[in-house]
């Protein structure tokens, strides 16, 4: 389970890099999402996206009643803490890759608006340059210069919703990377567990080896 949630979130950090940084694949990554966005790849998605909350609710859930259940005992057993690793460890990497699901769609979301935003801005343009050659040209007619204006301010509107998205595309490239060294921590923390996995079950090991030493000698 947590291999495949390690291989989910690498292949989804390597989708949100491709989606910021300039390059031939960032189209064909686009592409991808419009496709899958289609049809059923939505309602798919989002069944996914749903599963993945309820266990990690689940796990969230199981770590509370372990919790709960040494407070009663007054201790925690090495079983329980290697158990409470694990299932915090899933709950994360859930979290994450939920996250990252909803970061994908977002940019996707602004990297097509911005597509669209640049395709109507750019006859705009050209309407309003001509507009404003015709009238060098010796044109005074005042209905020209209304003209003229209207489109002007199109423009200027339509290239300040085009920074707004912007700003929005580096605020999701900020996320990015911070998501990015926030899973490197995860590796490290990871590597840590299963370090302190491999201590506690020879701690077991001794316990259950000195456990039935001492019940054969009460036997003998």
């Amino acid at each position: 389970m947590i291999q495949l949630l390690y291989t989910l979130l690498v292949g989804e950090g390597f989708v949100v890099l491709l989606l910021i940084l300039k390059n031939p694949m960032r189209k064909l990554v686009t592409m991808c999402l419009d496709r899958i966005k289609r049809g059923r790849g939505p309602v798919v998605v989002k069944t996914l996206v749903g599963v993945l909350f309820v266990l990690m609710v689940a796990s969230l859930h199981s770590i509370f009643k372990i919790h709960r259940r040494s407070d009663e005992f007054g201790s925690i057993t090495p079983t329980d803490q290697v158990l409470v690793s694990r299932l915090m460890l899933e709950a994360s990497l859930m979290g994450f890759c939920i996250f990252l699901t909803l970061m994908i769609d977002r940019m996707h979301h602004y990297i097509r608006e911005l597509r669209m935003m640049r395709k109507t801005i750019e006859p705009l343009k050209m309407q309003s340059r001509s507009s404003e050659e015709w009238k060098n040209g010796g044109s005074t007619v005042s209905e020209l210069e209304k003209e003229i204006s209207s489109l002007k301010e199109k423009v200027n509107h339509l290239e300040a919703v085009a920074e707004a998205k912007d700003k929005d595309a580096k605020a999701a490239e900020a996320n990015a990377l911070a998501m990015k060294k926030q899973s490197e921590g995860f590796l490290l923390e990871y590597d840590r567990l299963l370090e302190d996995n491999q201590n506690l079950r020879s701690q077991l090991e001794s316990f259950e080896r000195k456990s039935s030493f001492s019940d054969a000698k009460k036997n003998s």
